[in-house]
């Protein structure tokens, strides 16, 4: 019996001394997933740290990181293409990387240019000529020749260009490869479904938007007719897919944000469509007031008005592209252009700059060291380019 006692005495000692190493083990792991968590939350709170004073951190000046000497001459003018600057005028065009190096160089003689672009690619031809030519910033892509003056044109990221040709009473929407083969051809009459006032090609090229104004007994009216030129299209007579008719109101302006989503600037409405294969509308926004200028990116469109505080001289209305507005703004600089990054925007001349988050917080606010003719963001590190009339210049904000 006192063995038997004793043995159930060592049994329930063992069991204990099992019992407490499983909770040391298990304290110990406790332990280790704790200071796990401290360090997880520690960092997590430093990184957030970092992202508010990033987005809350003021630039009061710049630093030149690297300068290239270049020769502006007379008669020419500078575009964004990409992260590229195009130099043209009435003699040729050339394309310049953001190196300094010419990536291409092309002369011909227009009198009257006309330019479109889409993200790193041109459409350079002659309000009334036939020439059409197409390249993006690496390389030239090819020349257009059209049969009949043209009056206005577009042009796809991939190379494709629509051109509105002039007849005698038809006026033509035809859409060529960037090698000049006719890809889709429309006609429109004047007194039948009006005049194209503005064309806009998707990035893809897969979708074509038109804005027809005609006259309909004294009143203004406009048709927004899209096309698939795609397969889809095929079904469809014309490859129409959608018509949205506006009654007395002028809509000058069309244009495709990204490959799914188109906008069009009327005399008192904003209108946003999406869709890749049929764009359906949105959602509108009205306005009484004159639209000065539009300026969009591939995630948000902006309209400058007059502004209704007398404190300043513009408002900026910022919309995205799920037809939501997003803000108001005001400013004071006598614009040249207005372009946006992700979460921000930047307005700027010759002289100024004024960079301002989507949340309202100026990011900065000064003056430039040389006179600049045109800036394009490098990156999303307040890193900019800045083309003078003697050097290309990048900055960054400090």
């Amino acid at each position: 019996m006192a063995e038997i006692k004793s043995y159930i005495k060592e049994k329930n000692k063992r069991i204990q001394k099992q019992t407490d190493y499983r909770d040391k083990i298990r304290k110990h792991k406790l332990t280790a997933v704790y200071r796990v968590l401290l360090v997880l939350a520690a960092v997590a709170a430093l990184i957030l740290l970092a992202v508010v004073q990033y987005r809350h951190h003021i630039y009061t000046n710049y630093d030149i990181i690297s300068s290239i000497e270049q020769e502006s001459l007379a008669g020419t003018r500078n575009l964004r293409l990409g992260d590229s600057v195009l130099t043209y005028s009435r003699d040729g065009a050339h394309c310049t990387n953001s190196m300094g190096e010419i990536t291409w160089n092309q002369t011909y003689g227009i009198q009257d240019v006309k330019t479109s672009v889409c993200g790193n690619t041109i459409a350079i031809g002659e309000y009334n000529g036939r020439n059409i030519y197409v390249a993006n910033s690496e390389k030239l892509l090819g020349n257009i020749t059209t049969t009949m003056p043209i009056r206005d044109l577009a042009v796809s990221s991939a190379g494709e260009v629509v051109a509105v040709l002039a007849d005698t009473d038809i006026t033509w929407v035809n859409t060529y490869d960037s090698s000049g083969a006719l890809r889709y051809q429309g006609r429109t009459y004047m007194n039948n479904s009006g005049y194209p006032v503005s064309v806009s090609l998707s990035p893809n090229g897969e979708l074509l938007c038109v804005a027809y104004v005609y006259v309909d007994t004294g009143i203004i009216k406009t048709n927004i007719a899209f096309y698939n030129l795609g397969i889809i299209g095929d079904n469809y007579s014309d490859h129409l897919v959608g018509v949205y008719p506006y009654t007395d109101m002028l809509v000058p302006y069309v244009q495709f944000m990204n490959d799914e989503t188109a906008f069009a600037v009327g005399d008192g409405r904003l209108m946003i469509y999406s869709g890749g294969y049929k764009p359906e509308n949105k959602g509108e926004f009205l306005y009484d007031e004159e639209v000065k200028s539009v300026f969009f990116s591939d995630r948000y469109i902006g309209l400058v008005f007059a502004s209704d505080d007398s404190e300043h001289l513009y408002r900026l209305n910022v919309y995205n592209a799920a037809a939501e507005r997003v803000g108001t703004y005001y400013f004071d600089i006598n614009y040249t252009d207005i372009f946006f990054g992700k979460e921000n925007f930047v307005i700027y001349n010759e002289s100024k700059c004024q960079i301002m988050t989507l949340d309202g917080i100026e990011k900065y606010n000064g003056s430039f060291a040389k006179s600049v003719e045109l800036m394009l963001p490098l990156g999303n590190s307040y890193q900019y380019m800045l083309v003078t009339d003697a050097s290309i210049d990048k900055i960054q904000l400090k």
